[in-house]
C-alpha cells in the first residue's frame, strides 16, 4: 500500500485518539493495539517517514496513559461508578427511553386487562398470591404478605431472584432484541394488573406507599437491565460501520456493564422489601423514601450522565 493511501485511511482514526482521549481502560487498550499495529506496518513499509515517527509519539503516549491507568487500578471501583457507567449510559438514553415505553405500555395494557377481565389478574399473579391477598384484606391488613417471612431470609431470595430477572432481561437481549422487549412486557402487564386489583378494591394509595418502597428502584432497574438488553440486540441488528461480530462485542460489554451497575440497586431493593415495607410508616416517610429513590435514579443515570458528558466536551 502507498504510504499516502494509508495515511489517507486512518488519519480519521488517529485524529480521534489524538484529540479526544478515553478514560475507560478497554477502550484505551483497543485504541492501543489498533495503533501499534498501525505503527508495526509503518515501520516495515516506510521506516524513515514522517507518518511512523508520528505514530510512535502517539503511541509512546498512550503508553503512558495505559501505566497510568495501571497504577489507579486501586480506585478503578470509584471510577467505574464515577465516570465509566454515566458515560456509558449516556450513550444508551435512546435505547432507555426505548424501554421506558415499552415497560409503560404494557403495565397499561395490564391495567386495561384486568378492568376488563375478572380472570386476568389470577391468570398474571397466580390463584395462591390473589387469595392470600384477599384474606388479608378482609383482617384489615391487605399487603401483610410482607409481614409472613423472616427478614434475613427473604433479603437474600428477593435480591438474588431480582438479579436473575435483570441478568435474564439482559441476556434475552441475544435474540435480537425481541427476547428483552417480551420481559419488559410481561413484567410491565404484571405491575399493571397488579395496581388495577388494588384499585378496585379502593387500596390504590395504601399499596403505593407500602409496595413503591422499594419498587421505586426494583422496577427501574428492571427497565434500565431493559435497555442492557436492547443494547446487546441494538448491535446485532444495527452494526454501523463495524462488522456484525466486533458490533456485537461491543454491545455485550457495554449490556454487561450496565446490568453489572444494577446489583448495588437490587441489593438496596431487596434491604428495602424485606426490612422496611413490611413497617407501618406515617406516609409522609414512606412518601419521602419513594420520592428520593425516584431521584437517585433519575439523576444518576439521566441528569447526571449529561452532565458528566457536557463537562467532558467544554
Amino acid at each position: 500500500m502507498r504510504e499516502a493511501l494509508f495515511v489517507k485511511r486512518n488519519t480519521d482514526k488517529w485524529r480521534e485518539i489524538e484529540q479526544n482521549p478515553t478514560r475507560d481502560p478497554d477502550e484505551l487498550t483497543d485504541r492501543f493495539i489498533e495503533l501499534t499495529d498501525d505503527l508495526s506496518y509503518a515501520r516495515t513499509f516506510y521506516p524513515n517517514s514522517n507518518v511512523t515517527r508520528y505514530l510512535n509519539g502517539l503511541a509512546a503516549q498512550m503508553h503512558r496513559g495505559l501505566m497510568q491507568n495501571r497504577r489507579d487500578d486501586r480506585s478503578r471501583f470509584i471510577t467505574f461508578w464515577k465516570y465509566e457507567l454515566p458515560l456509558l449510559f449516556y450513550k444508551s438514553h435512546r435505547l432507555l427511553a426505548v424501554s421506558a415505553a415499552v415497560f409503560l405500555v404494557a403495565c397499561l395494557l395490564g391495567w386495561v386487562s384486568a378492568a376488563h377481565d375478572n380472570t386476568f389478574v389470577r391468570l398474571i399473579l397466580g390463584d395462591q398470591y390473589v387469595n392470600m391477598t384477599l384474606e388479608n384484606i378482609k383482617k384489615g391488613d391487605p399487603l401483610g404478605i410482607y409481614d409472613s417471612r423472616d427478614q434475613a431470609t427473604m433479603f437474600v431470595q428477593i435480591t438474588l431472584n431480582n438479579i436473575y430477572v435483570a441478568f435474564r432481561t439482559f441476556i434475552f437481549g441475544l435474540f435480537a432484541s425481541f427476547g428483552t422487549m417480551a420481559m419488559l412486557f410481561y413484567n410491565g402487564v404484571m405491575l399493571g394488573s397488579f395496581q388495577y386489583f388494588f384499585y378496585e378494591r379502593g387500596l390504590l394509595l395504601d399499596s403505593v406507599l407500602k409496595i413503591w418502597i422499594h419498587g421505586t428502584l426494583e422496577i427501574s432497574a428492571i427497565v434500565i437491565a431493559g435497555c442492557a438488553g436492547l443494547t446487546v440486540g441494538n448491535s446485532l441488528l444495527f452494526p454501523g460501520t463495524f462488522s456484525r461480530l466486533e458490533s456485537f462485542k461491543r454491545g455485550v460489554k457495554q449490556g454487561l456493564k450496565i446490568a453489572i451497575g444494577l446489583v448495588p440497586i437490587f441489593i438496596m431493593a431487596g434491604f428495602l422489601e424485606s426490612f422496611v415495607t413490611r413497617l407501618t410508616l406515617p406516609s409522609l416517610v414512606s412518601g419521602s423514601i419513594i420520592v428520593v429513590s425516584a431521584a437517585f435514579i433519575i439523576w444518576y443515570f439521566i441528569l447526571y450522565p449529561i452532565s458528566l458528558n457536557r463537562i467532558r466536551h467544554d
